[in-house]
């Protein structure tokens, strides 16, 4: 036989896709040819494939061997292909019975020494050929129980070359793939632990219930940071479809822990200022890959210090914000990630950052100003929520109130987004940041006239715009869920404008 073929797995973006891997052994000059566009990892896969398949202790076909990845249309990118290409090879020359893989997805980089390694992105590849009907993997020791994770797939664990031929041969089986190592995950922090700020803590909790943006202003230490990093605590575990996205996220960027669990936990992304516009929303040579934007995907991002970043960085979140995803265009092709998160920004008043009730502070108003322009208004007319906090004042910290902990605030955030999530079932919707304002605005769910008067004075007088109507509107409705009602009424209105109003000038 001089044909074999094996299946395996891309990945574009963060999906996988099926691709079928021939190898075709013909007489000619000795050598491997690559063919199906392969990058320049996958073409160093030559050398890799050769000396693992001898140092297995297996016989190199002394053949012109052509590998062709189908489909050719699509680019085909990173290392996942060695272990498929050498099983194909053998296959075509006849060293091996390849009927016993034929419908078995094979993944794994070779090592020259013939051991299998780990490769990123193999739940997302798992996962598609699952979609495919392929219902048996062989993928790295290492990476077997990721791939374990997609139900009705049976994953087998391969630790070197020769052990995969044994399996093939049917002389020894494969192992089944550890447990996945359910490591506690690091706890966050408590808001409990911030004190007075009681106008800042209603701000969290409504941006939680109603996966709102929130932009906290004002003097240093007055508890803006520590809110911020506070708002995954509040928000509730990640279901089934939700886990899976981040983790495959998280394994498409090669940051999954070997033999993890499914991420529950809502995660936070808080990078540094410094941090490029690349590593912001994604981006890298050939297939760009997922930023700090996309693993803070059902989670929250945190640009604390926001206007000290560069305007760029800041401006590349604003169609990402309204649109929930991320297309990164390169030369080598499109990628589309998912970026469904809650952006919380926190910012000083003016460049010298010492508090107003201090002396010291010689910043002009125009300097205030110009600082805080750097956050542009198209970026901030995305937010919901935009928060003044004042100074902590003694009386607060002594008054001997205590503050609630995350976990009442976050029952009540969960009963919030129960209702939500119920009323807008009918439009796909489940938080009410996502709802669009025509629906709003439409009958039955805007308020009554009276109600809306001091929105339509606002709008007139220019105070609000269109955008920032409509996010008054989403935010009352929050409010109302918090507090059990069935629509907003002229309260939940009135406290909305302000949550949206009270922001630094």
């Amino acid at each position: 036989m001089s044909y074999a073929k094996v299946l395996c797995a891309t990945l574009i973006g963060v999906g996988g896709h099926l691709v079928e891997v021939e190898a075709y052994l013909a007489p000619g000059l000795p050598g491997l040819h690559l063919t199906g566009l392969p990058d320049s990892v996958l073409n160093e896969a030559r050398d890799r494939v050769r000396a693992a398949v001898l140092n297995a202790g297996e016989t190199w076909p002394t053949h012109r061997i052509t590998v062709n990845l189908l489909p050719a249309y699509i680019r085909k990118t990173g290392s996942a292909f060695d272990l498929a290409i050498a099983l194909a090879i053998l296959g075509g020359g006849g060293e091996l019975p390849i009927g016993p893989i034929s419908q078995v997805l094979v993944l794994g980089e070779l090592g020259l020494d013939g051991v299998v390694q780990p490769v990123r992105g193999v739940l997302p590849m798992v996962a598609a050929a699952a979609r495919e009907g392929v219902r048996r993997v062989i993928a790295p020791l290492a990476n077997a129980a990721e791939a374990a994770l997609v139900p009705g797939v049976r994953v087998m664990a391969a630790e070197r070359l020769a052990n995969v031929i044994s399996f093939v041969r049917g002389m020894d089986p494969l192992p089944e793939p550890p447990a996945p190592v359910v490591r506690p995950e690091p706890a966050h922090p408590d808001l409990a632990e911030v004190s007075g700020q009681r106008l800042g803590r209603l701000a969290v909790e409504v941006a939680a219930a109603g996966g709102h943006h929130v932009a906290f202003f004002g003097a240093p230490g007055g508890g803006k940071t520590m809110l911020a990093k506070r708002l995954p605590s509040v928000l509730p575990q990640l279901d089934d479809e939700a886990s899976i996205e981040v983790t495959a996220l998280h394994s498409v960027a090669g940051l999954l822990p070997r033999g993890a669990a499914l991420i529950r936990r809502p995660p936070l992304q808080a990078p540094h200022h410094t941090t490029s516009v690349a590593a912001l929303v994604g981006g890298g040579s050939g297939i760009a890959r997922p930023g700090a934007l996309s693993l803070a995907h059902r989670g929250v991002l945190l640009l604390d210090e926001a206007p000290e970043f560069g305007s760029r960085t800041l401006d590349a979140l604003r169609q990402p914000l309204e649109e929930g995803l991320i297309t990164l265009g390169r030369a080598h092709g499109v990628v589309v990630y998912p970026a469904q998160v809650m952006l919380a920004l926190t910012a000083n008043p003016c460049p010298c950052s010492i508090s107003s009730n201090q002396d010291g502070c010689d910043c002009s108003p125009g300097a205030k100003r110009r600082y805080l322009r750097r956050l542009s208004g198209p970026l901030l007319d995305r937010i919901d929520l935009r928060v003044e906090l004042r100074p902590v004042s003694p009386a607060s910290l002594l008054d001997g109130y205590e503050p609630e902990c995350s976990a009442v605030v976050g029952s009540r955030v969960a009963s919030a987004r129960s209702a939500s999530a119920a009323r807008w079932a009918p439009i796909g919707r489940s938080v009410n940041a996502d709802v669009p304002g025509s629906i709003l605005r439409s009958v039955p769910w805007r308020p009554p006239g009276t109600d809306l008067r001091l929105l339509n004075r606002l709008l007139d007088l220019g105070t609000l715009s269109t955008r920032g109507y409509d996010r008054v509107l989403r935010i009352a409705w929050t409010l109302a869920d918090l507090q059990g009602l069935d629509r907003p009424g002229s309260d939940q209105l009135q406290t909305a404008t302000g949550l949206r109003l009270k922001e630094l000038v």
